[in-house]
């Protein structure tokens, strides 16, 4: 097999080599670089040029072939902007990045192994080649159709996905697929998850308050307020839903409750953004204020888990899902976890104080995983369909 460069070791050689113009070092220490970021849009905008270093990633993970593909300069840069957000191996420096000037760039931090920077050029790279299996091009995943609210089919065809608009569909459906084949017999090898809905419950005090379905491919932020006009350079143009948190006064509420959530809620501007890709369903933490969760993919059920800031999560791995669901229908295993729980400024979970008493929480509910438990006839169809609990049931429940 083929000796393969991580993401890291790859882009390490790439700026090294000094062929594209505005990729390179940002300091001295070598902790930080440059990465070019002009958009197609710009009337200077030179596919040759702006695109090269997008494109030769393509190439690099086999995803274009010259003289063979069509060329798809969005695609390319969607392609490597979601492996950077995804990768441990670096972490976005916000307030360096430079995106309205004549020629835009992005600043990325290199992270240790141990999470701290560490000096781009060390060490060499041929010590830090490693074997990558890829994931075969055929490896099953599920529920081929339209990720929007009024689709219900689990049987819609290839030319529905098409018919998507791009700027929907570009953020994560290419993000690259990670993790075990799954071999599945009783699904075609030929479907793939484009079911990007989330069910979301915004709870105070273990009272729901607001329940939607949201459909963008790019996800959903849950913030105070609104994203602000000029935050492009730290969200980056994307087409995602945004869910507020309600005032405190639209529940009731001690008036220490209430200035105690308001004080929470300063610091939750900035917020979370949720998505689902094909491989999984990720979450990465803006807001000052500290989150916490706990689902299938949990380090800990008996204490907190906590989201560090500005790092990409993934809290429910599809291919892991897959395999326990087979298994259950095998009769080898229980129904897959999927459900996902948010405590925002508290930890969570709490062996000592009950999620009811917890300030503000969100439930989050991939529907892919909901709608195929449903189709395998797996658990009571009443509650697959209504997975967030009533208000006067989630006491006992949540």
């Amino acid at each position: 097999m083929e000796a393969k460069m991580h993401m890291k070791e790859w882009l390490i050689a790439q700026i090294e080599s000094g062929k594209y113009e505005g990729l390179c070092l940002e300091d001295e220490e070598k902790t930080m670089f440059r990465i070019p970021w002009k958009h197609a849009a710009k009337k200077d905008y030179k596919q040759t040029e702006d695109a090269a270093l997008f494109k030769a990633w393509a190439v690099y993970k086999g995803k274009y072939r010259e003289g063979r593909d069509k060329a798809d300069p969005t695609m390319w840069k969607t392609r490597l902007r979601c492996a950077l957000n995804k990768s441990t191996d670096f972490q976005e420096v916000p307030e360096r990045n430079q995106l309205d000037i004549t020629e835009p760039y992005k600043v990325y931090l290199i992270q240790h192994d141990n999470g701290s920077a560490r000096p781009a050029g060390l060490p060499k790279l041929k010590d830090q080649v490693i074997i990558q299996t890829k994931r075969s091009a055929k490896s099953p995943s599920i529920l081929d159709k339209q990720p929007h609210c009024q689709k219900e089919s689990l049987h819609a065809n290839k030319e529905e996905v098409k018919q998507l608009p791009d700027d929907l569909m570009r953020e994560h459906m290419y993000c690259e697929l990670t993790g075990k084949k799954t071999p599945l017999t009783f699904l075609s090898p030929t479907l793939t998850i484009s079911d990007f809905r989330m069910q979301v419950v915004l709870l105070y005090l273990g009272q729901r308050l607001i329940k939607v379905t949201t459909s963008s491919p790019e996800g959903c932020f849950i913030l105070q307020g609104r994203v602000p006009l000029g935050n492009e350079q730290i969200y980056g143009t994307c087409t995602a839903q945004q869910l507020s948190f309600p005032s405190p006064g639209s529940v009731s509420l001690p008036s220490c409750m209430a200035e105690a959530m308001n004080r929470l809620l300063c610091h939750l501007e900035r917020g979370v953004l949720l998505w689902v890709a094909p491989d999984g369903v990720f979450i990465k933490r803006f807001c000052q204020g500290r989150v916490y969760w706990s689902g299938p993919m949990a380090q800990h059920t008996d204490r907190p888990n906590k989201l560090e800031r500005e790092k990409t999560f993934k809290l429910l791995d599809i291919p892991t899902f897959l395999n326990e669901l087979q298994s259950c229908l095998q009769g080898k295993g229980p129904t897959p976890s999927y459900e996902i729980e948010l405590c925002f400024g508290e930890e969570y979970p709490d062996p000592i104080v009950p999620k009811t008493k917890k300030l503000i929480m969100a439930q989050v509910v991939p529907l892919f995983a909901v709608e195929l438990l449903q189709r395998f006839n797996l658990g009571e169809t009443e509650e697959i369909q209504r997975p967030v609990l009533t208000s006067n049931t989630e006491g006992e429940k949540m």
